[in-house]
């Protein structure tokens, strides 16, 4: 790994976007403590907005913004819409660790999604890491205990859900979209369809956030660039397990800016998922190496 600076270049620019995205989430918090979950959602689309028109003229893609698939992506910021509310809902009502922890079975159902909707093939130790990752999920969650099984807990699986349908969507379109159009018309769709589910409810902007939402939209572009150059730079199986620093973040985040910790069996969830989801990438690749040898 060490030895091919691209893998390296790859984890760095992997690294940066973890961190930018969790500064992201950190402005979500912080919005969704003030704001109703549907207004936090069209909050982000709005603020990336400006940006991403930027990005795209910069590119030269706009021409390619209108031969797209139009069903998916209409699919896709409804996925989009309802991942970010809960997500907001969330992070409102626990600590960013804990959300973070139960929002890292993503990976698990997209490998598990992949079979139904892709006919993919997932043999017996993949399905067995996916059963270990739910298991870790129970063990944050404890149904029976005080842990996170609580409306807010569930929130996360759904936003968890959203995204990794999301994600299959993606390596569908990648066949005949642009990554510019994917970009913008989530983005666009999102703002438009979240601010006008939001508008009966809408809360007057307080002028003290509008360096959190500038912030907000900021660092939510700049991870999306990061990313996806991770992915191009990369191997994805030596980038991705890199996206797990977020726990990093989310506990820092947590100590620093709102003086809390998760307990010890949110630790040995976390430890359980992440597990899973690292042997996941791994037989990934040892799938995808005796594919093409």
């Amino acid at each position: 790994m060490t030895r091919n600076p691209s893998n390296l270049r790859g984890i760095v620019a992997m690294l940066l976007a973890v961190g930018l995205f969790s500064l992201m989430d950190g402005g979500l918090k912080h919005l969704a403590s003030h704001y109703p979950p549907m207004q936090v959602a069209a909050i982000r689309g709005w603020s990336a907005l400006p940006l991403v028109l930027l990005w795209v003229w910069a590119t030269g893609a706009v021409a390619t913004l209108w031969r797209v698939r139009w069903g998916l992506h209409l699919l896709r910021a409804g996925l989009s819409i309802a991942m970010l509310s809960c997500f907001a809902y969330a992070l409102a009502r626990m600590p960013m660790t804990g959300a973070y922890t139960l929002f890292f079975v993503a990976p698990l159902l997209i490998t598990a999604l992949s079979v139904p909707l892709l006919r993919e093939k997932v043999g017996p130790r993949r399905w067995t890491a996916i059963a270990v990752g739910l298991l870790g999920v129970l063990v944050v969650m404890r149904p029976t205990g005080e842990g996170v099984f609580t409306w807010a807990g569930l929130a996360v699986l759904v936003a968890a859900t959203g995204y990794a349908l999301s994600a299959i969507m993606v390596r569908v379109l990648h066949r005949t979209d642009s990554s510019q159009s994917m970009v913008f018309w989530m983005i666009s769709m999102t703002a438009l369809g979240a601010g006008a589910l939001a508008l009966p409810g809408w809360v007057p902007l307080r002028a003290d956030d509008a360096w959190v939402i500038a912030g907000v939209g900021l660092t939510g572009f700049l991870g999306q660039v990061a990313i996806t150059e991770a992915f191009r730079l990369g191997e994805a199986s030596i980038v991705a397990p890199f996206e797990y620093s977020a726990l990093a973040w989310g506990l820092c985040l947590d100590l620093l800016v709102w003086q809390v910790l998760p307990d010890g069996w949110t630790f040995a969830g976390a430890g359980i998922i992440v597990a899973s989801g690292l042997y996941l990438i791994r037989r990934e690749r040892v799938h995808v190496e005796a594919e093409h040898p």
